[in-house]
This record gives structure tokens, C-alpha cells and sequence, in this order.
């Protein structure tokens, strides 16, 4: 089955429906979870004790995926993701993915901490 089929479509379910046990539930089911997916889950665990681990492993998988990534905006990005759930850290983060190319997590970042 591709991504797009019923796991996934669960998956971004469970992710609108903001349970964050359900997600990762519903990850667990897919053969890959991209980076802006990635970033759905580590925003669904802000303020909680996954959050550190979360954003650690979503910063990694950004500082290895990113084609061109700075020293000076990872740093950027972690410093973004310790602030959460900040509306100053989440503008940040939401800029940086934008500068990016993650419009998805630019977009899920502004829904979670800024527009809410």
C-alpha cells in the first residue's frame, strides 16, 4: 500500500484529531513518517515529558536531511523547539521551515502555537 493509503490517511486523522497517542499509534503503522509529518508528532508532545526526545530526533533528522543547512539555523531549530510552546520560539520555527521548504510544518507549527 503507498503512504497515501489508509495508514496514512489515519495517521493525519489521528494528527488533526490533536491525541498525540493516537499519532504515534498511527505512526507506528507507516513504513516512513517524513520530516514534516515528524514535526506533527514532536508539536503534538510539547509540554509533556516525550517533548525533549521528540524534538532531539526531529532536530537530527532535519540536520540530515536538509540539503544545505547551516550550523547557524540548526542552532536556530533547537533553540526554536526548547522554547516551545512560546509563540516567539514557534515564529521562529515556523519561519525557518518556510525558509525551507516544509510549508506543511511551517503551516502545523503557525495552527498549533500561533494561530491558536
Amino acid at each position: 500500500m503507498t503512504s497515501h493509503g489508509r495508514p496514512y490517511a489515519r495517521f493525519q486523522r489521528a494528527i488533526a484529531s490533536g491525541n498525540a497517542d493516537l499519532a504515534w499509534i498511527a505512526a507506528l503503522e507507516l513504513q516512513h513518517v517524513d520530516l514534516e509529518d515528524a514535526l506533527a508528532l514532536v508539536l503534538l508532545v510539547v509540554g509533556d515529558q516525550r517533548q525533549s526526545a521528540a524534538a532531539t530526533r526531529w532536530l537530527g533528522r532535519l540536520c540530515l536531511e536538509t540539503r544545505g543547512l547551516t550550523l547557524g539555523r540548526a542552532q536556530l531549530a533547537a533553540d526554536a523547539l526548547a522554547g516551545l510552546p512560546d509563540r516567539a520560539a514557534a515564529r521562529a520555527l515556523a519561519s525557518l521551515c518556510a525558509e525551507l521548504g516544509l510549508a506543511r510544518a511551517a503551516a502545523a507549527t503557525q495552527r498549533a502555537f500561533i494561530d491558536a
